[in-house]
C-alpha cells in the first residue's frame, strides 16, 4: 500500500468515504468503507493526517483514530464547503475535506472527551425537555381558551387549568 500523508474521511451512518493523497498531492486512494472496516483500514496505515468534518460522531472517530497514532483534525462543515469542487456526494466531500485539512489558515475544532460530550448531551436533553414542556403548556392553554377558560401564562397558570380539569364542573 502506498504511503498516505493526508486522508479526508467523510463519515456517514453506514458507508464512509476515504480520499487519500501522498506527499506530492497525488490521489492515492478513493474508496468506500463500511463502518465495521474503518478501524481495520486505518490500523494498516502508517500515521498520517486525517481530516473529518465536525458532526454527530466525529469526536468518537477522532479519538479512535488518534489511538491508532494518526493526527486527526476536525473542521466545521461550513469551512469545508468552499473546497467542494463538484456536485455534493460522499466522494466529493472526502476530497474537499482532504483539501481543506491541509490549508494553513483552516480553523479546527478540538476533539471532545467522552465526559465533555456527556455533559453537552445532558444540557441538550434538559433544553429539549424545557422546550417540550413549554409547548405542552401553551397547547393546553390554547385548547382551554377554545372553551373560554383562560389562565395566567406560564407554569403557574397551568395549575389553574389542571384544577379546572380535576374539579367536578368543567363549565
Amino acid at each position: 500500500m502506498q504511503a498516505f500523508t493526508t486522508v479526508g474521511l467523510d463519515i456517514a451512518k453506514s458507508v464512509f468515504q476515504v480520499h487519500g493523497i501522498d506527499a506530492e498531492g497525488q490521489v492515492v486512494i478513493r474508496q468506500q468503507l463500511r463502518r465495521s472496516r474503518v478501524l481495520g483500514f486505518f490500523r494498516k496505515l502508517s500515521p498520517c493526517l486525517v481530516g473529518i468534518e465536525a458532526c454527530a460522531s466525529s469526536h468518537h472517530w477522532s479519538r479512535e483514530l488518534q489511538a491508532l497514532g494518526h493526527t486527526v483534525r476536525l473542521m466545521p462543515p461550513a469551512y469545508v464547503k468552499p473546497y467542494l469542487k463538484r456536485q455534493k456526494n460522499d466522494a466529493a466531500d472526502a476530497d474537499a475535506i482532504c483539501e481543506a485539512v491541509r490549508r494553513p489558515s483552516m480553523r479546527f475544532v478540538p476533539t471532545k472527551t467522552p465526559d465533555q460530550q456527556a455533559c453537552l448531551m445532558l444540557h441538550r436533553t434538559r433544553h429539549l425537555f424545557i422546550r417540550q414542556q413549554t409547548a405542552l403548556i401553551n397547547a393546553i392553554r390554547a385548547h382551554f381558551a377554545e372553551f373560554g377558560i383562560v389562565a395566567a401564562v406560564g407554569r403557574n397558570g397551568i395549575k389553574e387549568l389542571l384544577d379546572v380539569v380535576a374539579g367536578p364542573d368543567l363549565g
